[in-house]
């Protein structure tokens, strides 16, 4: 049996009910077997188009926010969300081979980067994320 609503269709499945041996009354057997059946909800074209299109706009970490003139000498924009700006981030100290060959969590700072990290020479990679955090202007 399917029962279809605007959005999502619902289909009711016994097929994997286990058979009940016979009984005195089928009545009997009605609740046991609706407490097997199993519903599967499927995706229709109207929800998955509105999902694809984007119309929310994005929020928290993925919105683009101002930055300062030291963050955008190594991101090179002046709006950007704190997850590109970690990505153009990590970017520049991949170009610049910048991690500490001994360790690879600990990153040897560039001018560029005291600028950003505080006027520290050597930052954990861990700590780069809570560094950042003052560059972005409200």
């Amino acid at each position: 049996m399917a029962l279809s609503s605007g959005i999502l269709s619902t289909f009711m499945s016994a097929e994997t009910a286990p058979l009940l041996k016979s009984s005195s009354s089928p009545a009997l057997c009605l609740p046991r077997l609706r407490s097997n059946l199993r519903m599967v909800r499927t995706l229709t074209y109207a929800t998955a188009s509105k999902m694809a299109t984007g119309e929310r706009q994005p929020r928290g970490i993925m919105k683009p926010r101002r930055v300062s003139p030291e963050m955008q000498a190594v991101v090179g924009a002046p709006e950007i969300s704190r997850t590109q700006a970690l990505k153009r981030i990590w970017a520049h100290i991949k170009e610049n081979n910048l991690q500490d060959p001994e360790n690879k969590k600990i990153i040897v700072c560039d001018e560029k980067l005291k600028k950003i990290f505080g006027g520290k020479d050597r930052v954990g990679f861990l700590e780069i994320a809570g560094l950042i955090s003052p560059h972005f202007l409200k």
